[in-house]
């Protein structure tokens, strides 16, 4: 494993499985009465939202405390980074603190990179989503549940698996960093959206691109729907929510259309009614609730490898708990 974890892309075939393997390792004690390993203890992890997300600060947050690990949360609403201070001085007051790692979820794109290559802090960083560049947490744990569901077993890849991703590609970073990891696992990626919200240069990237969601359907494994960010729209990229819905929103009988195996995925928080319906969003073929389980597990593994060192994880839970 690197130091950082910026990007999905920055990731091998084999750091990934690790990564998996290892999330698998840590789930494991999730179902023990005493959830809590002392592999971080004394180590200080900073959770740095700019942006507002409680569900993924929460993510981080349960992690590092699974791990014995000491829990800064720096809000910038209300701070002095909203009165100016630059990047920069809160990463020197961060180092001052003695962080060891910094979560780090910002509005801009490349936030995360500037951080890990600028000197100002000697910890890790790890990228909670920047902008519209990219969420290489939730890729991971995205991944996760694919393989859970669709493969079952350690050490395995998702090589063959056929993932649809469907809605707002273009201000998605989940999508972008689904797309790298998924593609460097083996699976063959479609990309569904209408072309208004299809992003340019997109036939770079290692997938497929489809406007009809009908068409992929009945080859699809997984088929990811992907949150309407209306916050993040400044133009009418389609002409009314209804006509969204009826064209690329996952009904029951759209959902009937899929393999009898195939699951839906959504990274959540989820538009009931506008790109799934609430028979889709309740139906046991729904990874929704244990996409947030597994991203504890996930978030666990990649703090516990950045900062805990490279031995299986299996090796020092058994010194552990002896």
């Amino acid at each position: 494993m690197k130091r950082h974890l910026i990007s999905a892309a920055d990731l091998t075939r084999d750091d990934a499985v690790l990564i998996l393997d290892t999330a698998e390792e840590m789930a494991r004690f999730a179902d023990r009465p005493i959830k809590k390993l002392p592999t971080l203890r004394g180590r200080t992890i900073v959770n740095l939202f700019f942006e507002d997300s409680t569900r993924t600060r929460i993510s981080f947050e349960a992690a590092a405390k699974r791990l014995s690990a000491d829990v800064i949360n720096f809000s910038a609403k209300g701070s002095s980074v909203s009165k100016g201070e630059s990047l920069k001085d809160t990463a020197l007051t961060l180092e001052a603190m003695g962080a060891d790692a910094v979560v780090i979820r910002h509005g801009d794109s490349g936030a995360p990179h500037r951080l890990a290559t600028s000197g100002w802090i000697g910890g890790s960083v790890i990228n909670a989503g920047d902008g519209t560049h990219e969420h290489p947490t939730q890729a991971l744990l995205d991944a996760f549940t694919m393989r859970r569901r669709l493969v079952g077993e350690e050490g395995a890849d998702l090589a063959g698996k056929r993932i649809t991703i469907v809605g707002d590609i273009l201000h998605s970073r989940v999508a972008r960093s689904n797309v790298h990891l998924l593609s460097t696992l083996g699976a063959h990626v479609t990309l569904v959206a209408p072309p208004t919200l299809v992003p340019v240069g997109v036939e770079s990237w290692p997938c497929e691109v489809s406007y009809d969601l009908d068409a992929v359907l009945a080859k699809s494994d997984a088929v990811m729907m992907l949150r309407v960010q209306r916050e993040r729209m400044n133009a009418a990229f389609f002409p009314t929510e209804r006509e969204y819905a009826r064209r690329y929103g996952l009904d029951g009988e759209r959902m009937g259309r899929m393999p009898d195996h195939a699951i839906v995925m959504h990274p959540g928080p989820m538009n009931r009614g506008m790109e799934i319906t609430a028979e889709v969003a309740d139906s046991p073929r729904c990874t929704a609730v244990e996409q947030v389980a597994n991203g504890v597990s996930i978030r666990m593994a990649v703090m516990y490898l950045l900062l805990g060192g490279a031995e299986p994880a299996r090796t020092v839970h058994a010194e552990e708990s002896n």
